[in-house]
């Protein structure tokens, strides 16, 4: 895959900043990975946590979150490189507000599938 443009064009930013760019990068792509192994766990691991559709309905939102959220960091991770290299300010981004919110949903779901199960 040849190399953007964009790390060309410009100075090449403070090497700390860029590794930590990029362990910020890889910490999204382990709680991507996180995602699909709960979407195997969901289906494959706990038979009798929900009816059958239930649990595909919830591997099939945890994989589609873990694509999703792989994506999400490259393109997280490519638009703090070019802001540090264009001498810019840093991007917003609201996943992290949207990884938080479905945390607290997937937490308080789970509690109750495991209460109701236990019955």
């Amino acid at each position: 895959m040849p190399e953007p443009s964009w790390r060309r064009e410009h100075e090449d930013p403070d090497y700390r900043f860029s590794l930590a760019n990029e362990r910020t990068f890889l910490a999204w792509i382990r709680t991507a990975l996180a995602l699909l192994a709960g979407a195997i766990a969901i289906d494959q691991l706990a038979p009798g946590l929900a009816p059958s559709p239930v649990r595909a309905a919830l591997g099939v939102a945890f994989a589609l979150g873990g694509a999703a959220l792989g994506a999400a960091a490259y393109r997280r991770w490519s638009q703090v490189e070019r802001a540090m290299r264009e001498g810019g300010r840093l991007p917003h981004t609201n996943v992290l507000l949207v990884v938080s919110v479905c945390v607290v949903v997937t937490a308080a779901a789970f509690t109750i599938l495991i209460i109701g199960s236990a019955r």
